[in-house]
């Protein structure tokens, strides 16, 4: 009993003290952070080779949704091993981007992303003469390969925004980020129905092209500051992370589930609109259809830009926008179950959905990454981002599921976990005024 109060009086003697020395570390961070702004603010340079590091990402999966139906003809595959193809790569990724997280803080930023890159693009030639061989073996390691790699891309340059701008900058630079993931998901269908045309196994040999520019853009123009403290013994940063979780995990862990709930959505309509639109009544194929499946993603790209660019970091304004981009994706997605019969209205409702995701998207990163200081922000917008691919991961194998059923099972499935998802963001996250 005595040893319980000796610890409760420590505790509070803790408590009281970190007031008195918490103004001097936040004015002296202030400090830093206004002129760490000023030396980045307006580095068009940094915006564009930031964004190219989603955008190849994106990239590594997307451009193979058109070809999916024609890798099942000419590897001789079931609808659900061509859905592996994606699957396998977002679940390896998911599973790695965790201990990516710890890496880019333990040691930088670009440490992780470079070889990331490399392992990226080396892969992606790998899985393209597994293709060529008709070897589905060496395709799938080599799509495992490439999620190894993709661990250590878009989830740390997303820490990588954090460290380097601060405010209004930093939701802009994360609505650019989640503009440019959109953006790779627009050209993608787009890409790899052209690149098909040549021959249907070319989009995997376009990675390794993409990861090079991608790979001297990191090089050569992004310019990482300086890591201020020294890196933590990893028993002290498990705790650390711990610790975050225990205080913040109620909005945090909330905020999660949102991201991944809206890859899924987004990857799993995707695989849908791949699989039906080359059939009766729709017969679209080729180029065609790539611009058909750019349509929704083209609303999501216009909408996280522009979100990112106002939201400012305040906080009631991110609550509106998150609430109104999961009512219309509700909505949207419940009036599918009714009228998809007409192809424009269908693919008008996706976009509205994609509308609602372009305001949920830029709102979750602005407030999860600023939630933490630089060393832990790796392992928090990792821990975000694995389940952001666990979300991608699930969504072509369980459409593809739900498809045998019916088109209703599909989005009656994803119209009420939306639903559920608006409940949990209503009543669990509240930010308010700015957020920090």
């Amino acid at each position: 009993m005595e040893k319980t109060k000796s610890r409760r009086r420590l505790q509070i003697v803790f408590e009281s003290e970190v007031p008195d020395e918490q103004p001097q570390r936040q004015q002296s961070k202030n400090k830093a952070d206004s002129k760490q702004e000023e030396g980045t603010k307006g580095h068009l340079w940094t915006f564009i080779a930031i964004a190219t590091i989603p955008m190849v990402l994106v990239l590594g999966n997307s451009m193979l949704v058109p070809i999916l139906p024609d890798m099942q003809e000419r590897m001789g595959i079931s609808r659900f091993q061509s859905s592996l193809v994606i699957t396998l790569f977002s679940i390896t990724a998911g599973l790695i981007i965790p201990i990516s997280g710890y890496l880019s803080d333990r040691f930088s930023r670009k440490a992780v992303i470079i070889p990331s890159l490399i392992i990226y693009g080396a892969a992606g030639v790998l899985a393209g003469f597994g293709a060529i061989w008709n070897s589905y073996t060496i395709l799938i390691i080599s799509r495992a390969i490439q999620g190894l790699g993709a661990a250590g891309t878009a989830p740390i340059a997303m820490a990588l925004v954090g460290d380097l701008y601060k405010g209004g900058t930093e939701s802009k630079a994360l609505g650019l980020i989640e503009a440019s993931n959109g953006s790779g998901k627009v050209l993608s269908p787009i890409l790899g129905s052209l690149l098909a045309l040549l021959v249907w196994f070319a989009p995997f040999f376009a990675f390794p092209v993409f990861c090079l520019l991608a790979l001297l853009a990191v090089i050569f123009i992004i310019k990482e500051p300086k890591k201020q403290k020294e890196p933590q013994a990893l028993k002290a940063y498990i705790s650390q992370i711990g610790t975050i979780l225990k205080e913040k995990g109620r909005w945090l862990i909330t905020s999660f589930f949102a991201g991944s709930l809206a890859l899924f959505i987004l990857f799993g309509v995707l695989f849908y609109l791949s699989q039906i639109l080359e059939k009766e009544p729709y017969n679209i194929d080729g180029v065609k259809k790539g611009l058909v499946l750019a349509i929704p993603l083209l609303g999501q790209v216009i909408t996280a830009y522009t979100t990112g660019a106002l939201i400012k970091k305040n906080g009631t304004l991110m609550r509106w926008l998150m609430n109104i981009g999961l009512i219309l994706m509700t909505v949207a997605l419940g009036l599918t179950i009714f009228l998809s019969n007409n192809l424009y209205i269908f693919i008008g409702l996706l976009t509205l959905s994609g509308i609602g995701t372009g305001l949920l998207l830029p709102c979750l990163n602005t407030m999860i990454t600023g939630s933490v200081e630089r060393e832990q922000r790796g392992m928090i917008t990792s821990l975000y981002n694995s389940l952001r691919f666990i979300g991608v991961a699930f969504g072509p194998p369980l459409f593809g599921w739900l498809m045998n059923i019916s088109h209703k099972a599909i989005f009656i499935t994803v119209s009420s976990l939306s639903l559920i998802t608006l409940a949990l963001v209503f009543f669990l996250i509240k930010p308010q005024g700015k957020v920090n």
